[in-house]
């Protein structure tokens, strides 16, 4: 039985797919399987996967799209080996990957999975160490020691420290928390750590960087923010911490998240459930709720251009927007 199952879930990225691929293909440790799991793709993906001709590599195709998670779980129902890791169709491992945490994991019987820290690259496969450095040290990572994570909960939910494409885990520990939850789109990441935090699994930090997150401009949008929030809201809904501390930061997320919900929706029209949501989310912010309140009565003329015009008064879209998570 093959130790290591690397699964990609893929949805009309054939131009980015092999990128991912060969990532896999070139780790210095063998003892793996592929699982490439395609969510209903209507790019040239299906004939891209018929150009591999190796018996370590499956495809998975469904003919229609099911959602990230549903798809994700698809490719998870199929693993048989001992460790597991899901990593992006846009992103890459470092050659030495597998080596490194497969090792780890070995020695440490006690330890369920072992995160890494990870490069930022570009469009053009080009490393950015500045704004790798900064991700780094905005997710805390560059305050985490190699080892067992002690206070694993805040880790997590508050920094948010560990990133799941640069994640080995013991497949035992995701089916203890049946992997991630269906029909979620975002979050499902934030939400699979939680949960295994929840049940005492074990995490460990090792402060390599082994793994490449590419960001580019399919990830921003309006049209993607709108699904992003839904998913963040539905996510923070699901539990309620008995640490004070992690459940003062899960309400302050709820209000702030709720908040910027309320204001999308207003923008696209969706007024009466964006006004519920800004009015719910008021704590975060008086000002931005007041701001979205009078622009939820405007014509939806008027009413988009002026949230095009606090756009650009505010050039980091802060004032009416989520910030990029990576």
């Amino acid at each position: 039985m093959t130790k290591v199952t690397v699964c990609i879930p893929t949805f009309n990225r054939c131009h980015l797919l092999p990128i991912a691929i060969e990532s896999v293909l070139q780790q210095t440790y063998s003892d793996w399987a592929l699982i490439v799991c395609d969510d209903g793709s209507t790019d040239g993906t299906p004939e891209l996967m018929a150009e591999y001709q190796d018996s370590r590599i499956r495809y998975i195709r469904h003919p229609q799209n099911m959602g990230k998670s549903n798809n994700m779980r698809s490719g998870f129902q199929e693993v048989t080996g001992e460790y597991f890791i899901k990593f992006d169709d846009d992103d890459r491992l470092l050659p030495d990957f597998l080596e490194i945490t497969t090792a780890i994991l070995d020695q440490h019987p006690e330890v369920d999975f072992i995160g890494t820290d990870h490069w930022i690259i570009d469009i053009n496969n080009q490393r950015d160490e500045q704004i790798t450095q900064q991700n780094s040290q905005h997710w805390g990572r560059t305050n985490l020691t190699q080892g067992l994570v002690n206070n694993l909960l805040e880790i997590v939910f508050i920094q948010q420290s560990f990133q799941v494409g640069a994640t080995l885990f013991r497949r035992q520990a995701l089916l203890d928390v049946d992997f991630m939850r269906p029909n979620l789109q975002n979050c499902e990441d934030n939400d699979l750590f939680v949960r295994l935090a929840l049940a005492g699994k074990q995490g460990y930090y090792l402060p390599q960087r082994l793994m490449e997150y590419r960001v580019h401009a399919e990830q921003q949008g309006i049209n993607r923010a709108i699904p992003y929030l839904r998913d963040k809201l539905n996510y923070l809904e699901s539990f309620k911490f008995d640490s004070q501390t992690c459940e003062f930061i899960r309400q302050s997320r709820l209000a702030e998240t709720q908040l910027l919900l309320g204001l999308r929706l207003i923008e696209t029209g969706e007024t009466s459930t964006g006004q519920t949501l800004v009015w719910r989310g008021k704590s975060h912010s008086y000002l931005k709720t007041g701001v979205g309140l009078i622009l939820s009565v405007l014509p939806m003329k008027l009413r988009q251009s002026t949230f095009k015009k606090l756009r650009q008064v505010k050039n980091d879209d802060h004032l009416l927007s989520t910030s990029t998570v990576y």
